[in-house]
């Protein structure tokens, strides 16, 4: 177990190391820190700390860096939140109501966490997978044109253009979008798709044709994963304030264009539930002076995407 006074001298070193990249001595320590002892006192837990893991000593007679263990310690025990004030809330409110469509929530969000953070930013679009039908619209372009328009829960939007061979009036298409809703509405997209496609067998003989075309265009859009694996980025001019760039910096600006990475350093974050993942924490060795704050957003339980900062260690 590691004493309040290690855990002290631990914290300085963290937030030192952290706002400078440079080692940290004892007397430095001492002289920011007002730790209440001397600097051989200081230097006495510094060696405690190091010998149990928590930092070490990159240079001979330089100061002492935290290792991913020592990180770890600070994070769970010694880090704490700053809450948001009522003023940002409302900012954070008021950029986002002005959003048109969930592409435009999803870029303001990552411009926006980056800005608040200094850090490069990740935001997962919502998973198309895990959504559920909201409503399905069918609206009569032409006697013989259909414009159907689904709705997911994610807020989500996809239209689809309809040709029919025959013309359909008002009363069939309404009879048609009923028939749709109440088998998709509420329902996540795969059991949806896999009920709209019993659908045709239940209409009326003469709505078949129109119920079939209306059902292959719904089917078609919610087999559309390509949401799945895109994320936005932003803040990547962030990474120049550190300069360890060939061990920290390129690595990660090259995994900034692979989407696949990304959505695996960001992992399965719970809705509501923070997850910190620190150097070697992560999946791919290459990455390991690298860390990552996420979490999962979503309606209540539901986890449609992931967001989060990352940067080095």
């Amino acid at each position: 177990m590691v004493d309040d006074r290690k855990l002290d001298v631990l914290r300085a070193i963290v937030e030192d190391y952290v706002a400078t990249e440079e080692p940290v001595g004892s007397k430095a320590l001492v002289e920011r820190h007002g730790l209440g002892v001397s600097p051989a006192t200081v230097r006495n837990d510094m060696a405690a700390l190091e010998d149990e893991g928590y930092i070490h000593q990159p240079h001979t007679s330089a100061g002492r860096v935290p290792t991913d263990k020592g990180y770890r310690l600070f994070v769970d025990k010694l880090a704490t939140l700053k809450p948001m004030s009522a003023a940002e809330r409302r900012a954070i409110s008021t950029l986002l109501d002005g959003a048109v469509d969930v592409d435009d929530v999803v870029r303001r969000s990552v411009r926006l966490l980056s800005q608040l953070t200094r850090q490069v930013a990740i935001v997962q679009y919502p998973t198309l997978s895990r959504s559920t039908v909201r409503h399905v619209e069918l609206v009569a372009l032409t006697p013989t044109r259909l414009m159907v328009i689904l709705i997911l829960s994610s807020g989500r939007v996809e239209q689809r253009l309809v040709e029919l061979d025959e013309t359909v009036v008002d009363t069939e298409l309404a009879e048609v979008r009923s028939a749709v809703n109440q088998a998709s509405a509420g329902v996540q997209i795969a059991a949806a798709a896999t009920a709209l496609g019993d659908l045709p067998e239940t209409v009326r003989p003469e709505l078949v044709d129109v119920t079939r075309a209306v059902v292959s265009v719904l089917t078609e859009a919610m087999s559309d994963h390509r949401s799945d694996e895109r994320v936005a980025v932003s803040g990547t001019a962030n990474l120049a304030r550190y300069g360890d760039f060939d061990t920290a910096v390129r690595p990660l600006l090259e995994a900034l264009e692979e989407h696949v990475v990304l959505l695996k350093l960001l992992g399965e974050s719970g809705v509501d539930a923070l997850t910190v993942r620190i150097g070697h924490e992560g999946p791919y060795s290459e990455l390991a002076a690298t860390s990552v704050v996420a979490t999962g957003y979503g309606p209540q339980e539901l986890h449609l995407g992931s967001l989060g900062v990352v940067g080095p260690t």
